[in-house]
């Protein structure tokens, strides 16, 4: 799915109460003296105002595109994004549970691994095969399933490519997690290391007989 945030918009009508107000004032009073456009602009400028305080802002879900600071990666995630897309319409298109399963681990996998490279575009080197080959491989190799199926393909080369890509769709979906999963690693490591140092500081401290505290 494509990455959403929440964006405020401000109603528009405090703006058109405000134009109302302001003809209806040019109406009654004298507009051509200067004291009555004044009069108008205040009165029109008072009813914007409350009415904007008493109306809320509308809360809606907009695409957010990726600001990493680099061109390159952002432009290589927002691709990245789309085939994220194209994986969620195939698993639609697909009805084979396991392999929807499996499509699913990659579409979940995958969006969490392009939400720490938003973070931490610094590891951007590290996930360039998945963002190059395992990605649009997958999109490739299941657009080719869906269409086959969508055919009603029965031929035997169609079976064997149908057969092979159900076989190794869990093998395409460990790997994007294993691919998350490394992203983890120095996180994981510094956590660990955390936790045995305060393992001995306890047990110097004589704070504590229970078990170890292990991650």
């Amino acid at each position: 799915m494509p990455r959403m945030v929440e964006q405020k918009i401000r109603s528009a009508v405090p703006l058109y109460l405000a134009a109302g107000a302001f003809l209806a004032a040019s109406a009654l009073l004298p507009i051509y003296q200067w004291w009555a456009i004044v009069l108008a602009g205040v009165l029109a400028a008072g009813v914007y105002w409350v009415a904007d305080k008493k109306i809320p802002p509308r809360t809606v879900l907009v695409e957010q595109p990726y600001q990493t600071g680099s061109q390159d990666l952002d432009e290589l995630l927002a691709q990245a994004q789309t085939r994220l897309d194209q994986l969620h319409t195939l698993n639609e298109r697909i009805p084979d549970a396991a392999l929807s399963a499996a499509i699913l681990r990659m579409e979940n996998a995958g969006a969490a691994i392009l939400e720490k490279l938003s973070a931490e575009p610094e590891k951007a080197r590290s996930a360039r095969r998945f963002l190059a080959y395992y990605l649009p491989t997958a999109v490739k190799v299941l657009t080719a399933y869906a269409d086959l199926e969508a055919a009603g393909a029965d031929g035997e080369n169609a079976r064997a490519l149908a057969a092979q890509v159900e076989q190794n769709a869990g093998t395409i979906a460990r790997a994007f997690e294993a691919q998350l999963d490394s992203l983890f690693a120095g996180q994981v490591l510094d956590v660990s290391t955390d936790l045995e140092v305060l393992e001995a500081m306890a047990k110097s401290d004589g704070l504590t007989d229970g078990p170890q505290l292990t991650l």
